[in-house]
């Protein structure tokens, strides 16, 4: 490039030659004057000095945007930075109509929280999901969904020919106990009398152990089936068999589920009915990993209690009591699991309800803090508006720390007892990019 600017500037003196990185100044062309028809006039070389210096800066132009470096007109399309501050002014009326509000900058105790899904359940300490310990079939059924029932309420009726046949294989082991227990007797009696051999008296008492075994073995298995001990003294009273099993509540509380008709068969492995005490219920909220040391900061510091807001009761807000933090994750929401007891006494929280679990974090005190109105963003900045007087605000960057919805505090950029505008901030900012335009 520099050489083809060397012979573009001998060319256009005239010389015909570059001798050594110089022109040749041997042969000058006559440069014609105006065209006026008159003669050659020679220049001398302090003109031609002067025309090359010129020459030379055009060139150095041609050459530099020819190397693609940047020239004042590219230069001038890159978009300048936004200042870091400014003032903006805004007269009392303007103020006024923008319903500007100003306040002043203080410390106070700041305190953060964090909102977590959860699911309202039935408290499982006083919840039951009854099931039939015998096969059988469903004769009749009293209770239904929703229903209040008292502890040992009668809730279906089955009728099991397998408790008949256990309730057969009791009496029978008991009546043959009962006359090894008499033989063994007799045996004890005639052995002192030297009427019979001592063989003879441990045959017996052989019997009589194996009958006690198998009428203990009756016994338990009729206890697996459900009997009480009120129903094996009318059993062995009576001796009158009941292939009929009573299935009845265990604690007072309310029919939340029934699985079960007239006329079904049922198996053990069934649940025929859910009981559940609604007075005080669960909440089950689930923790992002992320979250995990803000609740274990939480519940170190001692803070036990927390809000729930469910779903369905917009704008109420309930208290709960924390009763257990997860020891696990689990490993396909990677989340850990916190629990809730919650009073409902009034039966407004239903299982299944969709609530959120607020947590509060630990005051923090003597901390600058304005609210959330007052902040402005803007390509990355943040920043408030400072009254410096009654029509003057200045721009002012800050340095935000943690939020808790309404208020966040300030790390830097503001000191206590400034005055700030809370409320028309965007009016202020609209103005400021007008200004910036």
């Amino acid at each position: 490039m520099q050489r083809r600017g060397m012979i573009f500037r001998c060319r256009w003196l005239g010389l015909s030659r570059q001798w050594g990185g110089h022109c040749d100044r041997s042969l000058v062309r006559p440069i014609q004057t105006n065209g006026m028809g008159a003669g050659p006039v020679k220049r001398s070389f302090p003109y031609i000095r002067e025309v090359l210096f010129s020459v030379g800066l055009g060139v150095a132009a041609v050459e530099s945007g020819c190397d693609g470096a940047p020239n004042d007109v590219s230069a001038s399309k890159t978009p300048a930075a936004a200042p870091s501050s400014g003032l903006v002014t805004l007269s009392a009326e303007e103020s006024s109509r923008a319903g500007l509000v100003v306040q002043s900058v203080i410390r106070s105790d700041f305190r953060t929280y964090r909102d977590f899904p959860g699911i309202v359940q039935p408290d499982q300490h006083n919840m039951a999901e009854i099931t039939t310990l015998v096969r059988g079939r469903v004769v009749d059924v009293y209770a239904d969904l929703g229903q209040e029932v008292k502890a040992n309420t009668p809730l279906a009726i089955l009728y099991s020919s397998e408790l008949g046949l256990a309730q057969s294989a009791y009496l029978k082991a008991r009546a043959r106990l009962h006359v090894a227990e008499q033989s063994y007797a007799r045996a004890k009696f005639l052995l002192e009398e030297k009427v019979i051999g001592e063989a003879e008296a441990q045959r017996r008492q052989a019997e009589l152990l194996s009958n006690q075994a198998e009428s203990n073995e009756a016994h338990d298995r009729l206890k697996l089936l459900g009997m009480n001990d009120e129903e094996f003294r009318r059993l062995e009273r009576t001796r009158e068999i009941r292939s009929v099993v009573p299935i009845v509540a265990p604690f007072a509380g309310r029919v939340i589920g029934r699985k079960l008709t007239r006329g079904e068969v049922v198996e053990t492995t069934e649940n025929l009915f859910v009981i559940a005490d609604l007075s005080e219920v669960w909440v089950k909220a689930n923790i992002a990993e992320k979250d995990i040391p803000f609740v274990h900061a939480v519940h170190a510091s001692g803070g036990m209690q927390a809000e729930v807001r469910i779903n369905a009761y917009q704008g109420e807000v309930f208290k709960g009591t924390i009763t257990y933090v997860g020891d696990v994750l689990d490993p396909v929401t990677r989340t850990m699991q916190l629990r809730l007891e919650l009073p409902n006494t009034d039966g407004r929280l239903k299982p299944e309800m969709f609530a959120t679990v607020r947590l509060y974090s630990e005051a923090q005190p003597d901390r600058l803090a304005v609210p959330e109105a007052a902040l402005q963003r803007d390509q990355g900045r943040t920043f408030v508006f400072v009254q410096r007087s009654a029509s003057e605000y200045e721009v002012r960057d800050v340095q935000i720390g943690e939020s808790n919805g309404t208020s966040t505090s300030i790390l830097t950029g503001l000191t206590e007892g400034e005055l700030i505008v809370t409320h028309g901030a965007f009016v202020l900012k609209s103005e400021l990019l007008k200004k910036q335009a």
